[in-house]
């Protein structure tokens, strides 16, 4: 299951990853920055090549998902229905 925090940028163009979303990385490690419309994706350089199309699915139905609640209209699933779709993610 997904992690997620909120973080701010600096005046200087700088976005801090929290403490707790930086295991597995270090010092120095390399990014890829990637943007897809309104979407800012942050990748290991590392692991750039693999699941990147896997990267961007997910960013399309993790935002249709937040502006369905800021509409107040969420999509209703049973618990069942969730897990299955959690699996294919």
């Amino acid at each position: 299951m997904a992690t997620i925090d909120v973080t701010r940028m600096s005046s200087k163009g700088q976005v801090i990853i929290p403490a707790r979303m930086r295991y597995g990385m270090k010092k120095g490690q390399p990014f890829v920055v990637i943007r897809n419309k309104s979407q800012i994706i942050l990748k290991k350089a590392d692991d750039f090549d693999s699941n990147i199309s896997e990267d961007l699915k997910f960013a399309e139905r993790t935002e249709k998902a937040l502006k369905a609640y800021q509409k107040g209209k969420p999509t209703p699933k049973s618990k069942e229905a969730f897990l299955a779709e959690l699996d294919t993610w």
